[in-house]
């Protein structure tokens, strides 16, 4: 049986093109090796072949036979290795990227995108089992996702981790000394994972895709140096000069400090994709124009957060303009908004940036964002308060401010428990696990005449878009109401 579940991976990677044809018998020699066999004999031949169900079979021999010990940690740890068995070089997956670039950037990223999910590094399998809707809003059609496809680690893994050496190669997980990489207990293995070399703002960087897909073709470009997060004018040019070369695509960074910032900040990275999330359908609400830069459109989207879209053909103009008012809000204070440029010597103003070319015209979003404390919000002000914590407490990052919610995989359950607990009556304040949610559960119950299995799960999804709205509001460092509109125009009429 063991012949033949080699010979399937064997014709998997044949059917996707991962090798060819003259390549079988080293593949098969390296998979031979991985597991430990000297024999082989299978003339079958098969076609469309499950890679899951395959790798699973794959895998039960390799604990059988005392090779891995059956855990998720190890079982991917193992099952990479297989795949990497299967792949081209990087230097070829790097010429074929090249070569059908010049048919046209999208045909170079639908390769790379299929090369990506065909040899395992996206594990689709994991990726369809995320909980997604969409919820209407004031601001439009949200996105939410609980995230269910980064496995849970189980308590032996979780303590093997802590007791491993801590290594310091490669130096994160965005690094380029990923690709390739065996992995170990406490870090992914990396053999089926290829990296594409680009030159934006003439420096080197690399693009990838994010082995979590949170939404289409979603990938990630990266300093080839492992070089902490940075917003400066440097960013505005990196971000355009790459929708230049991929106008298919958007790319955003995450702001660079704590809290408003990603969960990696230790390394210089963007993230993009063929996706049009609902701030960039946001409309315009307040135009307004900067002095010496009347060529430029630019506004006040709504938008539950402070958003300043900027429009131009022109990406020079569009740089000197975001350059203007990032440098103008990162020493901005204005105390009757709770602004604050600094205390204690600590920064707290930055943007959270988002490029993309829409006509014949390309776009700069540009976030404001503050990441100040105070007693009262320990995690933040300008960040999803207590009350919403029920539901997401977590940063609101790049992916969150555009419109999508990637919520904990806690509330699969939770909801489920949730909806029974509605339709049954049930007492949810003194429940250990639903206590979390008996605000708003209540608050459910009144708005609604009638709650039945009918309409609960839908209920609840809109309810869950909703919240996410206003995690989005307390994000915003401009609330959207007299006052705060005017102090958001103050801001904008004080860039010079």
């Amino acid at each position: 049986m063991i012949d033949k579940s080699i010979k399937k991976l064997v014709c998997y990677g044949l059917e996707k093109e991962l090798f060819s044809l003259r390549d079988e018998i080293y593949v098969t020699n390296r998979l031979l090796e991985i597991l430990g066999l000297d024999e082989y004999d299978c003339d079958d031949n098969f076609s469309n072949v499950n890679l899951q169900e395959t790798l699973k079979e794959l895998l039960d021999f390799a604990v059988e036979k005392g090779l891995i010990e059956d855990s998720i940690v190890h079982r991917d740890l193992f099952d990479t290795k297989l795949m990497g068995a299967l792949m081209p070089r990087p230097s070829e997956v790097t010429d074929k990227f090249n070569s059908l670039y010049k048919q046209s950037p999208k045909a170079a990223t639908d390769y790379f995108y299929t090369l990506s999910c065909d040899s395992d590094y996206i594990r689709r399998y994991r990726a369809e089992k995320d909980i997604k809707w969409v919820a209407s809003t004031e601001y439009g059609d949200l996105d939410i996702t609980i995230n269910l496809s980064k496995p849970e680690k189980d308590p032996k893994a979780i303590a093997a981790a802590k007791n491993a050496p801590q290594a310091g190669y490669p130096k994160c997980m965005l690094c380029r000394e990923c690709e390739g990489y065996a992995g170990r207990i406490n870090f992914p293995a990396r053999q089926n994972h290829r990296v594409i070399p680009v030159t934006i703002n003439n420096s080197e960087w690399c693009f990838q895709y994010s082995p979590y897909v949170y939404y289409n073709e979603h990938c990630i470009v990266f300093n080839a140096k492992h070089t902490p997060m940075a917003i400066n004018r440097d960013t505005f040019k990196k971000l355009l000069d790459f929708v230049k070369q991929f106008p298919h695509y958007f790319v955003g960074s995450n702001a660079d400090l704590p809290i408003v910032g990603g969960s990696i900040l230790s390394h210089d990275h963007f993230q993009g994709g063929n996706y049009t999330f609902a701030m960039a359908k946001a409309p315009v609400e307040y135009p307004l124009t900067f002095e010496g830069f009347s060529d430029v459109d630019a506004g006040i989207l709504k938008w539950p957060m402070s958003v300043i879209r900027l429009s131009s053909s022109d990406t020079d103009r569009l740089i000197g303009l975001a350059d203007k008012i990032l440098k103008a809000w990162r020493g901005y204070t204005d105390e009757t908004a709770f602004i604050f440029a600094e205390t204690n010597g600590e920064p707290h103003n930055t943007i959270t940036p988002i490029a993309r070319k829409k006509g014949e015209k390309y776009e700069l979003d540009l976030v404001l964002r503050n990441n100040i404390t105070t007693p009262e919000h320990p995690l933040g002000v300008f960040h999803p308060h207590a009350e919403l914590h029920h539901i997401k407490k977590e940063n609101i990052g790049l992916i969150e401010v555009m419109g999508l919610a990637v919520l904990p995989s806690r509330l699969k359950t939770e909801m489920s428990l949730l909806e029974t607990a509605l339709l049954e009556n049930k007492d949810i304040r003194n429940d250990e696990i639903l206590s979390k949610h008996a605000d708003w559960a209540e608050e459910i119950r009144q708005k609604y005449n009638c709650i039945d299995k009918d309409n609960i799960d839908k209920i609840i999804k809109d309810e869950i878009g909703l919240v996410f709205a206003k995690v989005l509001e307390h994000a915003g460092v401009y609330k959207r109401t007299p006052d705060g509109i005017t102090a958001f125009k103050k801001f904008a009429a004080s860039v010079k």
